[in-house]
């Protein structure tokens, strides 16, 4: 097993009578890209700042590079924390900002700032040195944020919804800037999202929470093809979810009697379970090599550019969704209302675990 950056052992805290991190157990491979997502009030930022001693603990063990920090102060830890709100100091330059905690350290002029205008090169960004951060687009603001993070050279930066306030475009650019800088500096990133596709895009470890637990924590494709509870499922997008009971030894049906093969082993002694299909992998107007068929009534058509959603509700009400490229859907067109068949193979259907 790689080592731990990170460990949490039995890592648990209390907001009053709110249990708001119920006793986390997590490894975090050191040199790692960890996200950890889940929705608002689930206990991901909560760990982030206990992680940084930015809250206490009430129960358990905090480790990093091995040695116990549970009750050592932020600046004890070797971490380093980039906020959502970037917190810049609005009547420095960028170049001061980035050297301040330098500055806090006693560290002299000329080398602070040198060592800023570097970390200003790393971010690309040394143009701006002697500008303001009114002067600033929301991204350029975020790179000094950044920079001023790094200059401690901390051996783990903690990423509180750093994308969050971006447009869609500077997102996808921050993504790939925050990916290449923990490449180059090889040190672990903690970094807290609600966003599915942010954490996918760069993540090694994708930590999946809720109400103060972890549901699944495992490389992204991992989390993505074979999650282990509904909500995992549904959380992390594409699944469609279908109840339905055993029929034989690799066999289920649906509610409208349909019988679905599997590929996976079925729990045992179980007469009912839930299975979940990617929703790319479903298709409309299925042929005789997709053998599973869910019947449904068109409930959605939704046009976005490089495929096409179609929501569907089956009989037993439940709600999916079918991903189509633009030539599936041109060459089987549908409209709401319609009744259809959707297809999908056995090695498709995935036995949710809980």
């Amino acid at each position: 097993m790689a080592d731990a950056g990170i460990e949490l052992i039995a890592v648990s805290k209390l907001y009053g009578n709110v249990k708001a991190v119920n006793a986390i157990d997590l490894r975090i491979p050191a040199g790692s890209y960890c996200c950890l997502i889940g929705p608002s009030g689930c206990g991901k930022t909560s760990t982030l700042r206990m992680i940084a001693g930015h809250e206490t603990a009430s129960s358990g063990d905090i480790l990093i590079n091995g040695r116990n920090v549970t009750d050592l102060p932020p600046v004890q830890r070797g971490t380093a924390m980039m906020f959502q709100s970037y917190a810049l100091f609005p009547h420095l330059t960028c170049l001061d900002n980035v050297a301040f905690s330098l500055r806090m350290r006693g560290v002299g002029k000329e080398e602070r700032r040198a060592k800023a205008l570097e970390m200003l090169q790393r971010v690309h960004l040394p143009e701006m040195a002697e500008r303001k951060p009114a002067q600033l687009s929301g991204g350029q603001q975020q790179r000094v944020a950044l920079a001023r993070a790094l200059i401690t050279n901390p051996s783990v930066l903690l990423l509180d919804e750093p994308l969050s306030a971006l447009d869609p475009f500077l997102r996808g650019k921050m993504r790939e800037e925050l990916k290449r800088l923990q490449r180059e500096l090889g040190i672990t990133f903690v970094h807290v999202t609600h966003a599915q596709d942010e954490a996918m895009a760069l993540a090694d470890l994708v930590v999946v929470m809720e109400r103060g637990l972890i549901l699944q924590s495992d490389h992204p494709r991992a989390v993505f093809d074979a999650p282990n509870t509904p909500f995992v499922a549904r959380f992390m997008g594409g699944h469609n979810i279908m109840e339905a009971r055993v029929t034989g030894a690799a066999t289920v049906a649906l509610a409208d009697g349909s019988q679905i093969a599997v590929n996976e082993s079925l729990p045992a002694g179980a007469s009912a379970v839930r299975i979940a299909v990617r929703s790319d992998r479903m298709r409309l107007m299925p042929s005789d090599d997709l053998p599973n068929r869910l019947s449904a009534q068109v409930t959605a058509v939704e046009y976005n550019g490089s495929f096409v959603r179609v929501g569907l509700q089956d009989v037993a009400g439940s709600d999916h969704s079918l991903m189509l490229s633009e030539a599936d859907f041109d060459a089987h067109p549908v409209s709401l209302g319609d009744r259809v068949v959707a297809g999908f193979q056995a090695a498709d259907v995935h036995v949710l675990a809980n």
